[in-house]
């Protein structure tokens, strides 16, 4: 439950897949051969100093603390959902491309950080961690927000709180963890709004991106989930469906749990929140009332007369949204012009009635 972009797993994923095994395995591994340590630190000295690019280079790989690593790896998990939407390619360029800009963005803070406090960072927290804040980026910009509950009737729980808390434990793990957090959104900034295009100065080639697809995708691909029909032709149309049954995932989740549980103790007839005032032609739906059948001369009138347009307009892309979350077309409707046309507050509606 602790993801909010899907529930099937590591599917159409394989270079998030590949990441959580080999650096995982890599943390696991120097956590028992603690005197193969000091070859994956990250030390900013040796590399300015004394130019140990390989301490650079293995340093922002693999992580020495396993609570980082966990934390880390947690985050990979949740932002596969980009690899899905964009692609292997892209995704494995923003990671290079963050990875690149940030390994420069952090000699920078470090030596702005020793011309104001007079204080020499030496060392840095190790591992893949700079291009993992960097993921935050698209995340707030391209995954919608939306309500699950409140707590204490002011604090709103949403899709998305849990994968800020996890890194907020990373980013309070270390005392220059902060450094790599800024270094990171800095990078994921630039990148993702392609600042002097530099989605086009930095990627991952060709070449390299044909050796991925038929080598190691083979290896950490995932088999594909039972229940779902073969992808083909039409696999832009699911990954396009992907995109918005994945960010909707969880909460339905949540939302079913919820609902079996509200089922089980009584309730007001109103709500806390007048959803019957202001949903009152969606309280009736799935009620079995007796058709009332017009007079012949009414239904004759009522047929000659243009059907009435449309009061409030409804984007379709929202209609789209909630039929895809198993709602009927009328109901999405309906409740979309009931709440002036806000989905969240649509949403929360059909998923509470």
């Amino acid at each position: 439950m602790f993801t909010t972009t899907g529930s099937r797993g590591l599917y159409k994923a394989p270079l998030s897949k590949g990441l959580l095994l080999v650096l995982s395995g890599l943390t696991v591994m120097l956590a028992l051969l603690p005197q193969y340590q000091e070859l994956f630190v990250y030390d900013l000295q040796a590399v300015t100093q004394h130019h140990r690019l390989w301490s650079l280079l293995f340093g922002r790989l693999v992580c020495l603390d396993v609570k980082d690593s966990f934390c880390s790896a947690l985050l990979i998990y949740n932002f596969r959902i980009f690899e899905r939407r964009f692609g292997s390619r892209k995704f494995a360029s923003f990671l290079l491309a963050t990875w690149c800009l940030s390994a420069l963005t952090d000699f920078l803070l470090a030596r702005a950080f020793r011309s104001l406090f007079d204080y020499e960072v030496e060392e840095l927290p190790a591992g893949l961690l700079a291009p993992v804040f960097a993921l935050f980026v698209p995340f707030y910009r391209l995954i919608p927000r939306v309500p699950v509950t409140q707590v204490l009737g002011q604090i709103h729980i949403t899709n998305k709180s849990l994968v800020y808390i996890v890194g907020l434990q990373l980013l309070t793990s270390s005392p220059f963890m902060w450094l790599l957090a800024l270094s990171g959104l800095i990078a994921g900034g630039l990148y993702h709004s392609n600042v002097l295009w530099m989605q086009k100065l930095i990627f991952v080639p060709a070449c390299v991106s044909f050796i991925g697809r038929n080598i190691l995708e083979p290896i950490f691909s995932s088999a594909q989930p039972s229940g779902e029909a073969p992808l083909g032709m039409g696999a832009t149309l699911d990954i396009q469906r992907q995109q918005r049954m994945d960010v909707l995932d969880q909460q339905l989740l949540l939302a079913q749990y919820n609902e079996s549980t509200r089922n089980n103790r009584p309730q007001p007839p109103s709500g806390l929140f007048g959803w019957t005032r202001l949903f009152s032609t969606l309280r009736q739906r799935g009620q079995n009332r007796p058709p009332v059948q017009p007079p012949p001369q009414a239904q004759t009138q009522a047929s000659t007369q243009p059907p009435p347009s449309d009061p409030s307009p409804v984007a379709e892309e929202q209609v789209a949204l909630l039929v895809e979350m198993g709602f009927s077309r009328s109901d999405a409707l309906e409740a979309l012009r009931a709440s002036n046309n806000d989905i969240n507050a649509a949403t929360n509606f059909l998923l509470q009635h």
